[in-house]
């Protein structure tokens, strides 16, 4: 996701330095980004820093390093928040020592599901979420996914009648942003996706631009609409006629602060949805054919 990110700034022209700037802003004195509140959040601070790193931004290596460092093995943390830290030392280029790692990873599996998969709360079901964060933690420290072969059977219970994929079992629909992490996460483990979900990504385009969450969600978002565009491209679907309206929504969402709104109805700019605003203008400035 990275790598296609750090095409952002060919859309960005002279606005990639408000986009940097704005980044920058919300770092605090202890090293850590800023949530929607002000304060230090490791969630964010994992956007923040890839954000960065995609506009080939030296990260504020030492700072953060502090403040992830006060983590410590990640005791008491979530899945969410152990994918974060792992995200972060990597991010800053910095691999824990192995006993750490092992302590991590030792904590991650914890939320291991009956069903093979990962759940991101102590659940029997794994989760489309829980699977792609824990993937991802394993990749960020280097180690190999333990019984990938679980998360695959975990991931097929997931998937909804019409094709796409939730975070529960047994849906008649699922929702965007599960759908296309399906689609990451099989393809990554060799056991790719049927077309069905690809077709079902592309029905969420809304026709001014953006992809809509799932089939009742009335206005697009920037959270569905960077990680359909990275699933569709994952699974080599033209883009074609779709890039145009696409490049309009994430421009509409844009301010001079140099942070983007999640979606139109939104007031708050930050990290987060200034990161998939990245990754969607990577997938945008690809050539369509």
């Amino acid at each position: 996701m990275l790598q296609v990110a750090r095409l952002a700034p060919r859309q960005l022209g002279e606005s990639r330095d408000l986009v940097a700037a704005f980044l920058r802003a919300r770092v605090n004195p202890d090293g850590g980004f800023q949530d929607r509140a002000g304060g230090s959040d490791l969630y964010y601070t994992v956007f923040g820093l890839d954000a960065l790193i995609a506009l080939q931004e030296a990260p504020p290596a030492e700072p953060t390093a502090t403040y992830l460092d006060g983590f410590h093995d990640g005791a008491g943390l979530d899945l969410v928040h152990l994918a974060c830290l792992a995200r972060g030392w990597a991010a800053l280029r910095r691999q824990p020592d192995a006993a750490l790692v092992d302590r991590l990873l030792a904590r991650i599996e914890a939320f291991r599901s009956d069903d093979g998969g990962y759940a991101t709360t102590l659940l029997a079901h794994g989760s489309v979420y829980g699977a792609f964060l824990a993937m991802g933690a394993y990749q960020d420290l280097g180690r190999p996914l333990p019984s990938a072969e679980g998360v695959v059977k975990s991931l097929q219970r997931l998937r909804a009648a019409d094709g796409s994929y939730g975070n529960h079992p047994g849906l008649q629909s699922g929702v965007t942003p599960a759908t296309a992490a399906a689609v990451l996460v099989l393809r990554h483990l060799d056991a790719a996706p049927d077309r069905a979900a690809g077709l079902w990504l592309l029905d969420r385009c809304h026709a001014r631009g953006g992809f809509h969450a799932s089939c009742s969600t009335p206005v697009p978002d920037l959270l569905s609409t960077a990680t359909a565009l990275h699933a569709l491209s994952a699974l080599h679907v033209p883009l074609g006629g779709l890039c145009d309206p696409c490049l309009d929504f994430v421009d509409s969402l844009w301010t001079n602060r140099g942070g983007f709104f999640g979606t139109w109805a939104d007031d708050n700019v930050d990290c987060e949805y200034t990161y998939y605003a990245l990754l969607a203008l990577g997938h945008l400035s690809l050539d369509p054919s």
